[in-house]
């Protein structure tokens, strides 16, 4: 059958019929255009703000606040104390009490956790800096945001790659793990990192060491005397505790701090070094063990008389020299009190006899050997710190002064200030001492007479 060919014929339009039918088409597909351009955009738009919103969330948890905060601070941790305990025990889930098995782990925290906007103010920032600081007037939670302030300072969190809200974890599991003893208690462990941090910038460690180094001066005051049980380690090998066995007799409470902050390490959503590289960890790991044990006092003259050895000839570029330096340092820091204005520094005396009594305490009931210098009947305050501050602290801090002359004034001539402070109390002891053998004696010659 043949098509009529007419039903193809090509008609020619007039002008103006084209330009009627083109208007009309192109109306119609600039309609379809913009329907199609709409959904699409929509669609870009949803990706556009979910790529925005990855990228706050990732800046928050990447960068975090460069100026930590206290007031806010407070509910922030109250409320992440509170989940990390339901989850599983008032330790942060770290089975650190003399015990090494794996335990319960917590589930990383993904969220965030909601810090109100409350800086340091610029007065404390400075304070931080210096031994005058007053340890006294701070909540726990405040002393946390200081150390926090801290570690952003110093260019640590940026230095390891720390995610800041890790930072925070790591610190309340830190604050969760020292015990409530009279001395040795997380206010200990701050007035030791706060004495580093003010040593750090006093000597213009910036300048001298790596950020590496100052990482491990930092966390190795920070996690020094972790679990610390309020008895020593003369009382740990003469008791022959779990942990004087364990560690055979040899530092056994330095050792178990080290292990307690190193489990805490150990949990992924506690890790400050977990973007550090393996290798690079081992030795901060090592460097952090070493200036831990170094705190044992029965290694006191050991460390010291090396230190004296090098410090005439000091090489900032020999690792050996900065390891001793080092040694050195946090020693000075952990026993610093007396470097502190007397009214912040004598209650620390009275928290430390608190502390030796009641172990003395329990070494007379259970018929173990007691140190004169721990015991309530043979002690006063200015007799356990004379020779203490003479013989221990003054010549560490003065060969610390050969290599930092700028300590003298800040550090050394108040432990001077002290040491005669404390001479000058004895005397007045000895003199109401004698006074009162005068009277005995005066009242038992006059009952004879009689």
């Amino acid at each position: 059958m043949e098509r009529d060919s007419s039903l193809y014929k090509i008609v020619p339009l007039s002008t103006g019929q084209l330009g009627e039918k083109e208007d009309m088409f192109q109306n119609v597909l600039s309609q379809v255009a913009e329907q199609f351009s709409r959904a699409f955009r929509i669609n870009e738009l949803k990706t556009e703000v979910t790529n925005r919103l990855a990228m706050l969330e990732k800046r928050v948890e990447l960068e975090g606040l460069k100026v930590v905060e206290i007031e806010k601070c407070k509910n922030d941790l109250k409320k992440l104390r509170d989940e990390m305990a339901s989850r599983g025990g008032a330790r942060v889930n770290c089975p650190c009490k003399y015990n090494f098995d794996d335990g319960k782990k917590v589930t990383p925290r993904r969220d965030v956790p909601n810090y109100p906007k409350y800086t340091l103010s610029q007065e404390t920032v400075e304070a931080l800096k210096k031994p005058t600081f007053d340890v006294w007037h701070w909540e726990h939670n405040e002393m946390l945001s200081c150390l926090e302030y801290m570690y952003h300072d110093l260019g640590l969190v940026k230095e390891f790659n720390m995610n800041p809200i890790t930072l925070k974890r790591w610190l309340l599991a830190i604050q969760e793990n020292y015990r409530n003893n009279p001395f040795h208690n997380f206010r200990h462990c701050f007035c030791v990192s706060q004495m580093m941090y003010g040593m750090i910038n006093l000597c213009n460690l910036q300048e001298k060491l790596t950020l590496t180094d100052m990482g491990i001066l930092m966390t190795a005051a920070v996690c020094h005397d972790l679990d610390h049980p309020g008895y020593n380690n003369t009382y740990q090998i003469n008791a022959r505790t779990e942990l004087a066995v364990r560690y055979n007799d040899i530092s056994p409470l330095e050792n178990h701090h080290c292990a307690v902050a190193f489990q805490i390490l150990s949990l992924p959503e506690c890790n400050i070094f977990a973007n550090v590289d393996p290798e690079a960890f081992k030795q901060i790991r090592q460097a952090i063990i070493t200036l831990i044990l170094a705190t044992d006092m029965a290694r006191h003259g050991e460390i010291l008389e090396s230190f004296k050895q090098k410090v005439d000839n000091f090489d900032f570029t020999n690792e050996e020299h900065v390891t001793c330096l080092k040694m050195v340092m946090i020693k000075c820091c952990d026993i610093s009190n007396e470097v502190r204005p007397t009214e912040v520094a004598e209650p620390w005396v009275d928290c430390l006899l608190e502390e030796y009594f009641m172990q003395s305490d329990r070494e007379k009931s259970e018929g173990l050997p007691v140190a004169p210098f721990m015991d309530r009947d043979k002690v006063t305050k200015p007799t356990a710190q004379i020779g203490f501050i003479k013989f221990v602290l003054i010549p560490m801090f003065e060969t610390v002064m050969k290599l930092f002359p700028q300590i003298e004034e800040i550090m050394v001539q108040p432990l001077r200030d002290s040491r005669d402070h404390y001479e000058e109390l004895k005397q007045i002891d000895d003199a109401m001492t004698e006074a009162q053998k005068k009277k005995t004696e005066s009242i038992s010659l006059g009952g004879k007479k009689k």
